[in-house]
């Protein structure tokens, strides 16, 4: 069972850049994508430069839930605006890119997950959304055959899906079609500066000239920023996933509960993952940041499974090189696809969960099964924001695991910020210097 992405076909867009343009944006993952789209329609000249290959990292591993529901409070307003336009990307690619309004639903294993179901519907209500609690009964009926003692759940109709490996790589001809200029396999290895500010990017193709730089690098983002002198405490996690081949359908859209979590795919399948867990290899940096992580540790320690050391490559990995010059070939040229081996005992147990909660199915076979490494903060919200320190860089990384579905939105907000214009939401509790000015770290909603 592999990846379904063929991750060693040649690249799509291999480049050279222009030797000059108005912003950089490092990443080519959903953020980064539309982030250079809307800077794009806003008239300025943007070129994408990807070390690997556009969406091959999370952004085309994740689960593909476009979701409001449980989303953190400052993040809501953004994924509302989100799913707008994702509704008017629908309208522009058509049934290709696989989205469909067909709801969320989260299941309650105990009381006190209903209690926290409870609690976040007043976010619900005050962002206008058509969330409600579920009865024990009314899950029954939704979830064709369920057998699962489930006391009730929380339920969100204008929730949506999509097909990540198929919508980022379409998303990106759209950019490409507003002007952007895209290289893959071209890492962006140093910022070029005077006198504290950007003038450019050195890359592996050679030098572009700017004076905007975004780092949209996922996992890959603090390791770049550490050899700027831009502390940014982010760690990440792997999550497993799979795809079984075509089933009868029980619900046509996602669901979740603390042992396993599905998705209804355009083939006729499902995407399976475990519904609150993951696996997570110490590093120097998570040494280094695990005081800052403290609170969401303790908050989830149980859903976290310790591995062995970071694997040698990794972005916390023991030998991975913590400095590099722009003249030789930095880290993210040795890794070009951060591509880690699913934990099959993970997958396992949710097949059996799976099986156990819908017995007329039976226990689901794989077609497919991969990992994605999610990068996560310590208070499990992105950081958006300019660096003070060096004029000319913004950063938007952060997105722990749900940046698939608010990414045309943040994208949005990026670019605005980027070009300088109102951004239209509050974005205090994105902002990098909370880690450093003593606010308190309060992870957000675990939902």
């Amino acid at each position: 069972m592999t990846f379904p992405i063929p991750l060693d076909s040649p690249p799509r867009f291999p480049g050279p850049p222009p030797a000059a343009c108005d912003v950089v944006i490092i990443g080519g993952g959903i953020i980064g994508v539309m982030t250079a789209w809307h800077l794009a329609e806003r008239g300025l000249s943007v070129v994408l430069c990807e070390k690997g290959r556009i969406a091959g990292e999370q952004s085309s591993r994740n689960w593909g839930w476009i979701r409001q529901q449980g989303r953190d409070p400052a993040e809501l307003p953004i994924m509302v605006e989100s799913l707008r336009i994702w509704q008017s990307l629908a309208q522009e690619f058509g049934d290709a890119l696989g989205f469909r309004q067909t709801g969320v639903m989260y299941l309650a294993n105990t009381a006190r997950d209903m209690d926290g179901f409870e609690a976040w519907l007043p976010h619900a209500r005050t962002n206008g959304l058509d969330s409600r609690m579920l009865s024990r009964a009314e899950v029954t009926r939704t979830l064709k055959g369920a057998q699962a003692d489930w006391p009730g759940g929380l339920f969100t109709p204008s929730d949506a899906r999509a097909e990540p490996w198929v919508a980022v790589p379409m998303l990106v001809t759209g950019a490409i079609a507003r002007g952007v200029r895209v290289a893959e396999h071209c890492a962006v290895r140093r910022l070029d500066r005077a006198a504290g500010r950007i003038t450019g990017v050195y890359t592996e193709q050679g030098r572009i000239a700017c004076d905007q730089v975004v780092l949209a690098g996922g996992a890959w983002s603090s390791l770049f920023a550490r050899n700027e002198g831009v502390d940014l405490p982010q760690l990440a996690v792997l999550a497993s996933v799979a795809a079984t081949g075509p089933m009868p359908e029980i619900y046509p859209g996602a669901a979740a509960d603390n042992h396993f979590a599905f998705r209804r795919r355009a083939d006729g399948g499902y995407s399976l993952a475990p519904g609150a867990s993951h696996d997570f290899f110490p590093g120097p940096d998570a040494l280094r940041h695990a005081r800052v992580f403290l609170p969401v540790l303790k908050k989830d320690w149980r859903s976290t499974r310790l591995r062995a050391f970071a694997p040698a490559g990794f972005p916390d990995g023991w030998t991975t090189p913590r400095r590099w010059s722009a003249d030789r070939p930095s880290p993210f040229e040795a890794i070009r696809i951060l591509n880690p081996a699913p934990s099959r005992r993970a997958l396992a147990a949710v097949q059996d969960a799976f099986g156990r909660a819908f017995p007329a199915l039976g226990r689901p076979q794989l077609r497919h099964a991969w990992a994605g490494m999610i990068d996560t903060m310590p208070d499990v919200v992105p950081v958006i924001d300019r660096v003070a320190a060096i004029a000319g860089l913004t950063i938007a990384t952060g997105l722990s695991g749900h940046g698939f579905g608010i990414g045309p939105g943040m994208g949005r907000v990026v670019a605005d910020l980027v070009a300088g214009n109102p951004v239209g939401h509050d974005l205090h509790r994105f902002r990098l210097a909370r880690f450093s000015d003593g606010t308190r770290i309060a992870p957000g909603p675990a939902l």
